[in-house]
């Protein structure tokens, strides 16, 4: 396994603190709604408004200071980056689909980001961000495939142990990956008896089929038609397959219907808006019967 629990820790310590301890609680009235007992973890709550600030800075601490770096992003992970890179003292590209939310395109550039704009979706703005940095000379950096990135976000799963309750599941969206395997990297070495589970949006499925291992030999490449624009998914990163498949139990899907609900509830429970991935948690709380008596989600980003 190449997610190191002493990376993890240290990241818990060191990264920068506008990211850690982020609030997490019980609320009666989402419990009420939601008919289950559950424990939020708010990653909204930072000037990022995603908890992708977390695994980009620890990763920008072992990046060299001025060597340009380069990203692809539907919009949360570019804006980590940039951030990271104004603090780290790197320049930051980032590749997006033009699809891509314009609110998102907005922030990446007023956090110092140089972005490009790619017709198609985000694999293809993928492609693209590779290519760039081969020819440029720059560092190439991918969501879900460096170990550092997936580490810092591990560090999550640190702050929710420290709730002081027995956690029976829980619920992470996927989309990369990196946040899912890094939690339960930790969890399943200090709390083995919680269920991990992973949530896709129905009109993305590729990580879940990949998990389920129902593919043909070639690499997944399904769709990726979701208002979650966090978790739209088409081809997944390949060194992200085998953490899933080594460490998560289950991974379900939840539709854009769901999703909406699950925003909505959270809007009137607990008066945080939240994007379409950042509710896909609480849509699979919601709609699928999920085991246990304490069940944990993250609520993962509010850029709308």
């Amino acid at each position: 396994m190449d997610i190191a629990l002493e990376n993890i820790a240290r990241a818990a310590e060191t990264i920068d603190p506008v990211f850690r301890g982020s609030p997490q609680y019980v609320d009666g009235q989402l419990c009420a709604e939601l008919a289950r007992r559950v424990l939020i973890k708010v990653e909204t709550a930072n000037p990022l408004r995603s908890f992708k600030g977390r695994g980009a800075d620890f990763l920008a601490a072992s990046l060299p200071a001025g060597q340009p770096v380069v990203c692809a992003s539907a919009g949360n992970f570019g804006q980590a980056l940039a951030y990271a890179g104004r603090g780290h003292g790197f320049p930051v590209d980032v590749f997006v689909s033009t699809r891509a939310t314009p609110a998102k395109i907005t922030r990446m550039r007023s956090l110092g980001a140089t972005v490009h704009e790619r017709d198609g979706d985000f694999t293809l703005a993928k492609d693209a961000a590779r290519e760039h940095a081969e020819r440029v000379g720059a560092t190439f950096v991918e969501d879900g495939k460096e170990p550092a990135i997936t580490e810092g976000a591990g560090s999550i799963a640190v702050e929710l142990l420290t709730a002081g309750r027995a956690i029976d599941a829980v619920v992470i969206p996927v989309g990369d990956g990196a946040l899912i395997t890094g939690m339960a990297r930790w969890l399943k070495e200090h709390s083995p008896a919680t269920r991990i589970i992973g949530v896709c949006a129905r009109g993305a499925p590729a990580l879940a089929l990949a998990w389920a291992g129902k593919t043909h030999s070639g690499p997944v490449d399904t769709i990726a038609d979701t208002i979650a624009d966090g978790i739209a998914v088409r081809v997944p990163v390949p060194e992200a397959v085998p953490r899933l498949r080594a460490l998560v139990d289950d991974i379900v899907l939840v539709d854009d219907q769901a999703i909406r609900r699950a925003a909505d509830t959270a809007f009137r429970a607990l008066g945080l808006v939240l994007e379409p991935a950042g509710a896909a948690g609480l849509a699979a709380i919601a709609v699928h019967d999920i085991p246990g008596e304490t069940i944990a989600t993250v609520l993962t980003g509010s850029n709308v």
